[in-house]
């Protein structure tokens, strides 16, 4: 069953690749345009939460925090952008509404970018900040046993490689994962990487993994934490939950993680949006398509923070 790209997510598309970066541009050119892009199309914070940009261990993070009674759930999110872009500010209302809708904290983790820093420095600026929140969450009213991992695109990898870090360092177990539009394989002759889109390019994705992983044949295309599809042991894992885009080049990496994680008996869930396409949850404000996969995301992780379970 497909579906044609919902039109109001199509325009609001047009109309951010006119402000957007270009892998024509240098990367602190296209970094700049991204920044701008992403701040003129800004929703407004929620104004009851209290926000505050914090020192995590010389990681730098921004905190969401709703009001009313505490602790409350933490969510440790990684934002998108290739592993080259983005930051807290370019996720800052996405997170913010994640915050309020799903009454839990989230720590935006301002990780290192690539090429700059290139792969593991992502996953070890994530076990630093989950290493801080779990020192000092308390005092921010997080609890401390309640903990999900989130990303999308590129901050879908950094999750699950959060999720297999925190489990083979045998740290106490993460409530859960949400993973929205990730990177997860190295394969890109996938059915939906051949049928592409026009928001995520093939030359786009290949300036990403290059930067952030060397080039093809570094050790680390073949690494398992950079690439999670690549996994043979799931076991130990919590509760997944995957949203893709049907019009995503991504699509079939978030179908196959669910299908290793479900044949290793680890509860798992997927939802296709059929009419969506890569980085919706930007568009929320902008298509009632985009804002209907985006409370399912929010109802996600609601779910797993509160009660450690998937949605039904």
């Amino acid at each position: 069953m497909t579906m044609p790209i919902d039109p109001e997510l199509a325009k609001f598309n047009a109309d951010l690749s006119k402000r957007s970066s270009s892998t024509s541009l240098s990367l602190s050119d296209q970094r700049v345009q991204w920044e701008a892009a992403c701040r003129a199309f800004r929703a407004p914070r929620p104004a009851r939460l209290m926000v505050e940009d914090i020192d995590a261990n010389g990681v730098k993070v921004r905190v969401y925090r709703p009001p009313g009674e505490s602790p409350k759930p933490g969510v440790i999110y990684f934002h998108g952008g290739g592993w080259v872009m983005g930051s807290c500010d370019t996720h800052d209302d996405i997170c913010a509404e994640i915050a309020d809708e799903a009454q839990v904290v989230v720590v935006s983790v301002a990780y290192r970018l690539a090429p700059e820093h290139r792969h593991p420095a992502q996953v070890e600026d994530g076990l630093t900040v989950l290493d801080w929140m779990r020192s000092s969450g308390r005092a921010l009213g997080i609890d401390l046993d309640h903990i999900v991992a989130a990303g999308d695109s590129a901050g879908g990898q950094m999750a699950m490689a959060l999720a297999f870090s925190n489990r083979d360092l045998g740290l106490p177990p993460l409530r859960g994962i949400v993973l929205i539009y990730p990177g997860l394989g190295v394969d890109m002759d996938t059915d939906s990487h051949r049928r592409g889109a026009d928001n995520l390019k093939r030359a786009e994705m290949d300036f990403y993994r290059e930067s952030f992983l060397g080039p093809r044949g570094d050790p680390n295309w073949s690494d398992p934490l950079a690439f999670p599809n690549l996994a043979k042991n799931f076991s130990g894992l919590p509760p997944v939950f995957i949203s893709v885009a049907y019009h995503d080049p991504l699509h079939d990496d978030g179908i196959v993680m669910e299908g290793k994680l479900s044949k290793q008996g680890i509860p798992a869930t997927v939802r296709s949006e059929l009419s969506l396409t890569h980085s919706f949850l930007r568009a929320r404000h902008h298509s009632k398509a985009a804002m209907a996969g985006f409370r399912r995301i929010v109802e996600a992780v609601r779910t797993l923070a509160h009660e450690g379970m998937l949605p039904s």
